[in-house]
C-alpha cells in the first residue's frame, strides 16, 4: 500500500554530494524535526522533471521558506554522481538538497515505484510531491500520469501549506 497523508515515512538511507564527495544521510537525519518540501521524480535530466517539475520547486523555494519549510529535497532513483551533475547543470545546487534513492529502497518503501523497464528506465519513482512535517506525512500529491508536473508541481504544493 502506497504511503499516505498521517504515515510516518520509513528508514531508508540515501546517498547524498557532499564537498568531501558521497555520503550517506538517513530519513532520520534529513526529517526529524523538519518541515520538509519533497519531490520525487522519474529520473534526472528527463524531460519534464529538468523542463517543469525542478525548475518550479527551484523558483518557489523562497517562497516554501517563507511558509516555514526548513528545506526542499528532490529524491529520483538516480545514483549521486547523476543528482549531483543535474543539480549543478540546474542551478539548484545549495538550494535544493538532492538525494540519490540508487537502489530505490525509499521510493520501494513508500510504494511509489514506476516499472519504465519498456523504456530502458528499469524501476523508477512516480512522480510526487508531499509536505512532511517531522517525519510524518502532511500533504501527498501523486501525478497520474509520468509526463505531467501538475498535481505533484511546486504551485499546487505552495498552495496547500
Amino acid at each position: 500500500m502506497s504511503i499516505k497523508v498521517g504515515d510516518s515515512l520509513p528508514d531508508a538511507v540515501f546517498t547524498v554530494m557532499t564537498p568531501d564527495g558521497p555520503k550517506t544521510s538517513t530519513t532520520a537525519e534529513i526529517f526529524k524535526g523538519r518541515k520538509i518540501v519533497l519531490f520525487g521524480v522519474p529520473g534526472a535530466f528527463t524531460p519534464t522533471c529538468s523542463m517543469n517539475h525542478l525548475p518550479g520547486f527551484q523558483a518557489k523555494e523562497a517562497e516554501f521558506k517563507a511558509k516555514g519549510v526548513d528545506e526542499v529535497v528532490v529524491v529520483s532513483v538516480n545514483d549521486v554522481f547523476v543528482m549531483d551533475a543535474w543539480a549543478k547543470q540546474s542551478g539548484a545546487a545549495g538550494k535544493i538538497l538532492f538525494l540519490a534513492d540508487g537502489i530505490a529502497a525509499f521510493t520501494k518503501a513508500i510504494d511509489l515505484t514506476l516499472d519504465l523497464t519498456e523504456r530502458g528506465l528499469g524501476i523508477r519513482s512516480q512522480r510526487y510531491s508531499m509536505f512532511v512535517d517531522d517525519g510524518i506525512v502532511k500533504v501527498l500529491n501523486v501525478e497520474d500520469s509520468v509526463g505531467k508536473a501538475d498535481i505533484s508541481g511546486a504551485d499546487a504544493l505552495l498552495a496547500q501549506i
